[in-house]
């Protein structure tokens, strides 16, 4: 009972919103920009190797893949393995604490399949609305 009223709690008006949101850290991490597609193809393909991850997610450039398979590393989400053969081979897998992650993406999904027709109409009404 009383996380539930913590977690309703209004913070008083001096506090930083930006400290005050519980979700805001978790936002930053899963929700950047080619977090949500690195973690999608590796849940879905299973464990796979850069070139193969480059492939899937055809807009994203070398560089900020490899920026951002190492940041889901740091951050615990993927696992890289080295395989010390010639020529060297590294994969990557999504973690356990990844895989966490699926119940969140899965109301996500529901979420998008209910509603993003809804944020069109409001996009396409705000845009087209001669107050404007």
């Amino acid at each position: 009972m009383r996380m539930a009223r913590e977690a309703t709690r209004t913070p008083p008006a001096a506090t930083d919103p930006e400290l005050a949101c519980p979700i805001g850290p978790v936002v930053d991490i899963v929700f950047s920009r080619w977090t949500t597609p690195i973690l999608w193809s590796l849940h879905t393909y299973g464990r796979q190797r850069f070139v193969e991850l480059e492939r899937r997610i055809t807009r994203i450039t070398p560089k900020v893949l490899t920026q951002r398979l190492r940041q889901l590393e740091r951050d615990g989400l993927v696992v890289r393995t080295y395989h010390p053969e010639v020529p060297p081979r590294v994969e990557y897998e999504i973690s356990e604490l990844g895989r966490s992650l699926a119940p969140l993406f899965a109301h996500l999904a529901e979420w998008a399949d209910g509603n993003l027709d809804k944020v069109e109409q409001a996009r396409h009404d705000y845009d087209t609305d001669p107050k404007r």
